[in-house]
């Protein structure tokens, strides 16, 4: 499997332009909070019966669908696993508390989030005129937010 690295390099030949790299920035994010809410909100109660009161509305399909995501991160790096087990944790906390929140149901607002960070990211890709990395491969869709969190590595000045 390819390591991180050379993930990125792959991933950044149709990451060039500035305001398209901007539009990742923000819309991202959106995307992988969009798509944990939207598996958050597929009741689990089957599953949440076996838990405490405390602890039950995080056991859900965004959580499970997390730990297998996080396979993929731990093979092309340890370090950005982590952070990305991190960032992914508080992602399902974030939406378990719209959810208990109870303002619109989470999987109307996930799916609003949804298309509307998906139009800004093919707006950028417009822009950079390149298509999307994942009509490649779409592994792709898990590179984006790592690719991301690399940046923030780099800032650090930490190895991933």
């Amino acid at each position: 499997m390819k390591k991180a690295q050379e993930w990125f390099d792959e991933y950044a030949v149709s990451h060039q332009d500035p305001t398209n790299k901007f539009i990742h920035w923000i819309c991202v994010p959106i995307i992988f909070f969009s798509i944990a809410g939207l598996l958050v909100s597929i009741p689990c109660h089957w599953l949440q019966a076996y838990f405490s009161p405390a602890i039950a509305p995080y056991i859900n399909y965004g959580t499970i669908a997390m730990l297998f995501v996080s396979i993929f991160y731990f093979n092309i790096s340890k370090p950005l696993f982590i952070a990305m087990l991190l960032f992914s944790a508080f992602v399902i906390w974030a939406n378990v508390q719209l959810q208990l929140l109870n303002v619109m149901p989470l999987w109307l607002f996930s799916l609003l989030l949804f298309v509307g960070a998906w139009i800004g990211q093919f707006i950028g890709h417009h822009i950079e005129g390149a298509k999307p990395s994942f009509f490649k491969d779409l592994q792709f869709l898990l590179v984006g937010p790592a690719w991301l969190m690399g940046f923030v590595f780099k800032k650090l000045g930490w190895n991933y």
